[in-house]
């Protein structure tokens, strides 16, 4: 499904390179579940947000669908990020002035859904992530665990063949923790394809494969 090589980020203050990724080589198939780990500063969300079309690498390859996603046009990999992905961002990136019933619609609209789908789907969203009592709510106004949970229902409200999740129960209780990794589970046993970053074991459990990153690089495991 996705393939990056020689893949490098580095940030440039006036002569010196400040390197986030090193040589990244990695390939995901369909209908995996990938847990990304590693220690705080070892490029996670950095890989992450690359994956999602979010950032740029400094330099390397990535396909995507068998696109070649470093050489399209901006507005072609908004496009792909659209249509594909959904994005399970660590620090919500909810949409301040807009309610929660209309920052679960807006990637609906984006995806120009008829009015009456649209109802269906984000009442039926809101009921199973139990939120309907706070569809009229500002982002503000809400726990940052309501947020977070706001953030997956946005993530997965498209039904994308892609979720990428950072540190998807980051602000969640337990038990709002547990139901969310058992939800990805059978979205993945779906179909979908499941990339998340973790720092927990129990929850990159729930994934079929591990990549573990140190200090920007993959880190090859013995054996």
């Amino acid at each position: 499904m996705l393939r990056v090589q020689n893949l490098f980020k580095w940030y440039s203050t006036g002569f010196v390179k400040t390197y986030v990724l090193r040589d990244v080589n990695a390939e995901i198939r369909e209908g995996e579940f990938v847990s990304i780990m590693g220690p705080s500063g070892s490029g996670k969300s950095t890989l992450l947000h690359i994956l999602g079309m979010l950032d740029d690498p400094s330099s390397g390859e990535y396909f995507f669908l068998d696109e070649v996603v470093h050489k399209l046009s901006e507005r072609n990999r908004s496009e792909l990020h659209k249509n594909y992905i959904g994005f399970v961002f660590q620090s919500y990136h909810l949409i301040d002035d807009l309610t929660v019933y209309e920052n679960l619609e807006t990637p609906l609209i984006y995806k120009k859904m008829k009015t009456s789908e649209r109802k269906s789907l984000v009442a039926d969203t809101l009921d199973r992530f139990q939120i309907v009592g706070k569809k009229d709510l500002f982002p503000n106004q809400l726990s940052g665990g309501q947020q977070q949970l706001v953030g997956i229902a946005r993530a997965i409200i498209t039904s994308p063949k892609l979720i990428l999740a950072d540190e998807p129960t980051g602000n969640l209780n337990s038990a709002q923790g547990e139901e969310i990794m058992a939800l990805f589970k059978t979205l993945n046993q779906g179909g979908t394809t499941i990339i998340q970053v973790t720092h927990s074991e129990k929850n990159a459990a729930y994934g079929s494969r591990i990549i573990s990153l140190l200090d920007g690089r993959v880190e090859q495991k013995p054996g």
